[in-house]
């Protein structure tokens, strides 16, 4: 049963969709911006998913309001240009979960909920950022709990944006101090419970969960006719570099096939 579980209903005619997440844009990565720029000028996708983490930080929309020239402005140039031959889904993710209606309006994009069952064509993909199912993450799922409520939100976006700009910074550096305890600890990125990830599957009633987060690009085996499709994370400056989408292509009447696009 999918109960009150969000629901896309795919148009008869789209053939071609990108799914891809955690690209981290940052004004330190040029590297990475250029290539998912033009990735973003070129995709011949009907519609892009994006599963949350497109931004390394993103403090709130007035960031929009920056000069033209600015790495924000850059950033949803790109986006606005790619809104208007193509239709873009923008998921939240754990960096990015301050985007709002200002960007989604300006973009053309619209909002899907974490999680959301996308389905056409007697197929169906359930789609999240992950993150919420990361189980053994104690720590990170209460951060989480706090700062996607509704009066956490609106207190931070009250603070001037220099001031929002120090705290993400802040927030970010205790973020990387945690994650290196955990690879020095042994553990490394977090990881999806896998029967978390299978009861999820069970209650929409489909057998694939595409998701970011976790930075393990594969298809993951959950038993049962069940898998995870998880997305790659993007560092064009990496040795070797990392630029990766997910491609579903559907045919009418025929079995709908996914691929993995390495663009660097």
């Amino acid at each position: 049963m999918t109960g009150g579980l969000a629901q896309l209903q795919l148009p008869a005619s789209w053939r071609t969709l990108d799914f891809i997440s955690d690209v981290h844009l940052d004004a330190g990565a040029p590297q990475t911006h250029a290539a998912w720029s033009a990735y973003m000028a070129s995709t011949p996708a009907d519609a892009l998913f994006i599963l949350g983490d497109l931004f390394e930080v993103w403090v709130g929309d007035d960031l929009l309001e920056q000069p033209l020239e600015s790495f924000a402005a850059q950033c949803a140039l790109s986006l606005c240009q790619a809104g208007q031959r193509l239709k873009l889904f923008f998921m939240h993710g754990n960096r990015d979960f301050l985007v709002g209606p200002a960007l989604l309006a300006r973009c053309h994009a619209t909002l899907l909920a974490d999680p959301c069952l996308l389905r056409g064509q007697g197929h169906s993909w359930l789609l999240s950022h992950g993150d919420a199912l990361c189980l053994d993450d104690a720590p990170y799922l209460a951060f989480r709990q706090q700062v996607r409520s509704a009066a956490w939100q609106e207190e931070f976006l009250a603070r001037p944006l220099r001031e929002r700009q120090q705290m993400a910074r802040q927030m970010r550096e205790r973020s990387q101090q945690q994650q290196a305890q955990r690879w020095a600890d042994g553990g490394g990125y977090a990881e999806v419970d896998a029967q978390a990830a299978r009861s999820s599957l069970q209650q929409a009633n489909s057998s694939t969960l595409i998701h970011g987060h976790t930075h393990r690009p594969a298809r993951h085996e959950l038993g049962q006719g069940l898998a995870r499709e998880v997305l790659s994370d993007w560092d064009a400056a990496a040795e070797p570099p990392r630029a990766q989408v997910l491609r579903l292509s559907i045919e009418a009447g025929q079995s709908a096939q996914l691929e993995r696009l390495n663009l660097a």
